[in-house]
């Protein structure tokens, strides 16, 4: 009896004490809040650290950009097609004019499916702003055994345009293209059609006229500069008007002299 007596007595005086001191329950409870708490934040933190990890979503701007056709550099004339006039065995020719219509100087280059039977003059080159060219594509034409080889080869040959955005007052040279591969724009895909000689049609007079201004503008290339200098005379001599004054003059006094003798 005494022994349960004093137990009664030690959790009666615990009771006492639990009431006298209420802090300590809500300080275990505070302490085990503010564990679950900070490992809720830690959490957090870390779910926020691999959201930001990842790669930031792409804008609208770059989808839109990515999805929009290439701004276009040249126009071209025919704009689709290489017109060449049918004539079976021989080096038919066909024009096609350029022109920048962008704001900065632009390189341009061909390539065609057909490099062994095809080549273009001139093959590339830049043009500054406003500036046109009008370049002479050749090709031979095989003779067809029949009329589906002639769709064959219309429909397999092509040419491609490529232009790029340089600096003005460089000089042309084909590596520029590898060298800016992210830059080049793909102007045009161009089929070759063939012509019909003894068929008049708008489309062979405007070839004519573009072949004979093409001729005309390859001629005035080839002519050299006019000469707005000295005259140079023997070798190296150079004559100017006071010179063959005074030589003319010392010449007429000689003869004076003669005269008076």
């Amino acid at each position: 009896m005494a022994v349960v007596d004093q137990h009664q007595q030690k959790s009666n005086s615990d009771m006492r004490l639990f009431r006298l001191c209420p802090f300590w329950q809500s300080t275990a409870s505070n302490n085990s809040s503010s564990s679950s708490s900070t490992h809720n934040l830690n959490s957090n933190r870390h779910v926020e650290g691999s959201q930001n990890s990842r790669p930031a979503p792409k804008t609208v701007s770059s989808v839109a950009r990515s999805l929009l056709p290439p701004r276009r550099r040249l126009r071209l004339d025919p704009a689709n097609n290489l017109y060449f006039p049918y004539e079976p065995g021989k080096q038919a020719r066909s024009a096609i004019r350029l022109k920048n219509t962008s704001r900065s100087h632009v390189a341009f280059k061909f390539q065609t499916t057909a490099p062994k039977s095809c080549y273009m003059r001139p093959p590339g080159g830049i043009l500054a702003p406003g500036e046109s060219i009008i370049a002479t594509v050749f090709k031979f034409v095989e003779q067809p055994d029949n009329n589906e080889k002639m769709l064959e080869q219309k429909s397999k040959v092509k040419f491609k345009i490529m232009s790029l955005k340089v600096k003005g007052g460089m000089d042309y040279v084909p590596e520029l293209f590898d060298e800016q591969k992210d830059q080049v724009t793909v102007e045009r895909i161009l089929r070759v059609v063939f012509l019909d000689v003894e068929r008049p049609s708008p489309a062979l007079e405007k070839l004519t006229r573009q072949l004979a201004e093409a001729e005309a503008a390859l001629e005035a290339r080839r002519k050299p500069p006019p000469d707005t200098g000295p005259r140079v005379v023997g070798e190296g001599l150079v004559i100017d008007e006071w010179k063959e004054r005074r030589e003319k003059y010392l010449a007429r006094q000689q003869i004076k002299a003669v005269d008076t003798m």
